[in-house]
């Protein structure tokens, strides 16, 4: 069977990521540019050389058009440009656009940024508005529930169908800790145990405070280009292997299943496209908005059942030093999450793994990455695998 034609034809050449946690003063654009600034530093390039920009959204900036507006922001004046909304799965998503518009000659460098002051940038009205936003504006909002009580039935229909569980949940939120600890640059790295997790308050049963995802300043950018040519910039590219997207609905109440969602069937084609199956896979970067998240993506993914993901983590397993490591910058648990910039962590820290540049968290076994991101309450999935260069 022939290659896919897409499969390694583009490449991750530069990272970044901003200051991350509460950057008061600094809106979520800046921190985008702080971010934008690093990749093209790591990957030798100027402005002037970016002719691809893609971004996603803001929740904080009131600008109609965002994506022309960060590249008057970063002076930059591309000649192929984007702004997508899938939540949370954007970055990956904006992957697959950069990897299509470089193989077939729509763009040379394409800069993949976003960033958002979701800790500074928006009243605690505001945010709790934004978490309500949603849910369906007839049948779900109008109820009052917000983000995580929706995953709070993701949980608890997953502890009732398989043998997950509370303190495996408890468990993920420990690993993205330790994690977090061990890098620099990370929100939260107070260490804190499964203990810890059960007793935190209370926000949406069965989860409690430390099992939900960070509010965070936040912002991450990648450069990415054709793979010929990353070979020829400063540092170890990271070649983009396989990406797949699947979307199985928009609102809770009309998703298939609460415990089956569309990793499985995005995994599958990212997997194809590779030419690889789970065994290949070294270590994972996976979206872990609340707990049970990780447990379901990690199943769907081929790396087992929802508890034998969860056996995993309790055994410490998941750590960058153990059989299979997981969200080894601390995911967005610890790390940070702001908007699209919470995935797109998950990206920069597989290309810093597979590089080797992941000083004191870095694997031992580094050549290929799996990445997962969803967006919604579980609704649309987008996974990517990359290579070492």
């Amino acid at each position: 069977m022939a290659k896919h034609m897409l499969s390694g034809a583009a490449s991750i050449a530069g990272v970044g990521e901003s200051e991350i946690g509460k950057v008061p003063g600094q809106s979520g654009i800046g921190l985008a540019a702080q971010a934008a600034k690093q990749a093209m530093d790591e990957a030798g390039l100027r402005p002037s050389d970016i002719d691809g920009l893609l971004t996603a959204y803001s929740m904080t900036e009131p600008y109609f058009m965002f994506g022309t507006v960060v590249a008057e922001y970063l002076g930059i004046q591309p000649s192929y440009l984007s702004s997508m909304v899938l939540g949370g799965a954007t970055p990956a998503a904006l992957v697959n656009h950069a990897v299509q518009a470089v193989a077939t000659g729509v763009a040379t460098n394409v800069l993949v940024v976003v960033g958002e002051n979701w800790a500074t940038g928006q009243t605690r009205d505001e945010a709790v508005a934004a978490l309500s936003s949603v849910g369906h504006p007839y049948y779900e909002k109008i109820y009052g529930p917000l983000i995580p009580a929706f995953y709070g039935m993701i949980a608890n229909r997953l502890m009732h169908e398989t043998g997950v569980t509370r303190e495996m949940m408890a468990a993920v939120a420990v690993n993205g800790r330790f994690h977090a600890g061990l890098h620099p640059n990370a929100n939260m790295s107070q260490p804190i145990t499964i203990k810890d997790v059960l007793a935190s308050k209370p926000i949406a049963t069965p989860l409690n405070i430390l099992d939900c995802c960070l509010i965070s300043d936040a912002g991450g950018a990648l450069i990415i280009t054709a793979a010929d040519r990353a070979r020829d910039m400063p540092l170890q590219p990271v070649d983009i292997l396989g990406f797949g997207e699947f979307h199985t609905h928009e609102h809770i109440m009309a998703a298939p299943s609460l415990t089956e969602f569309g990793g499985k069937q995005s995994g599958a084609a990212a997997y194809k496209m590779a030419e690889l199956s789970p065994k290949d896979i070294d270590f994972a970067e996976l979206y872990d908005c609340f707990t049970p998240a990780p447990l379901i993506e990690m199943s769907e993914a081929g790396f087992g059942t929802p508890e034998e993901a969860g056996e995993l983590f309790l055994s410490k397993e998941t750590n960058f030093n153990g059989k299979f490591p997981v969200n080894t910058h601390g995911g967005m648990l610890s790390h940070a999450h702001a908007g699209a910039a919470g995935g797109l962590f998950a990206i920069v820290e597989a290309a810093r793994q597979l590089r080797g540049d992941a000083e004191g968290r870095q694997v031992a076994k580094r050549e290929r990455a799996f990445v997962h991101n969803e967006g919604g309450i579980m609704s649309s999935h987008c996974s990517l695998i990359l290579g070492a260069g």
